[in-house]
């Protein structure tokens, strides 16, 4: 099997946007998918995958997804919620992602909230859970070598790979689910708000 480690250094884990990679001056959609290129475009799985454009921002818009937008422009909390969206989508739906951020958008929106703390907060539990995350794939590597010395077959690396895939994916349905579970208990939660 490939060098995991490697593979794993390859995936830019780290890339994010810092709180201080936002600029305080509202910028304009183009000026947004280009920071968001910048930070994010090197973690993609294809040279030419786009990581935001017109038509995904517009639809966050239209789906209430962040707070309304004024004067065309991306205000330093747009682009905190979006960077949010960017990460959420990889497991939520949009009606999953809209949900969770709801409290998030009416609070800030009305001023009883300090985003730029709350996603502080989710940068350093992003920083942890990239550790974690490596120690847990690393340890998944070794059980699967483990797995597979048990096993009377020619082609042990391919099988190697094969069953490390189906547990990578078996675990991300495991984090997947237990999101969508609290999802459905902030959405019940709000609702009885209501």
């Amino acid at each position: 099997m490939t060098n995991l480690a490697n593979l794993l250094d390859q995936l830019n884990l780290e890339s994010n946007i810092a709180l201080e990679d936002i600029p305080e001056l509202d910028l304009y959609m183009d000026q947004v998918i280009q920071l968001f290129e910048r930070n994010f475009g090197s973690s993609t799985r294809n040279e030419g995958e786009k990581v935001l454009t017109k038509t995904m921002i517009n639809n966050y818009a239209k789906g209430k997804l962040f707070l309304p937008i004024k004067n065309k422009k991306y205000s330093k909390e747009h682009l905190i919620l979006i960077s949010l969206i960017y990460q959420l989508k990889g497991g939520l739906s949009i009606q999953d992602i809209k949900q969770t951020l709801e409290g998030i958008n009416q609070r800030t929106e009305s001023g009883q909230f300090e985003l730029n703390q709350f996603y502080q907060s989710y940068l350093r539990l992003h920083e942890k859970n990239i550790e974690i995350f490596k120690d847990d794939v690393l340890q998944m590597e070794q059980d699967v070598k483990q797995e597979v010395s048990t096993l009377e077959a020619d082609e042990s690396e391919e099988l190697e790979i094969v069953l490390l895939i189906a547990s990578l994916i078996n675990i991300s349905n495991f984090y997947r689910k237990t999101a969508e579970k609290l999802v459905d208990q902030l959405a019940a939660k709000n609702a009885k708000k209501d």
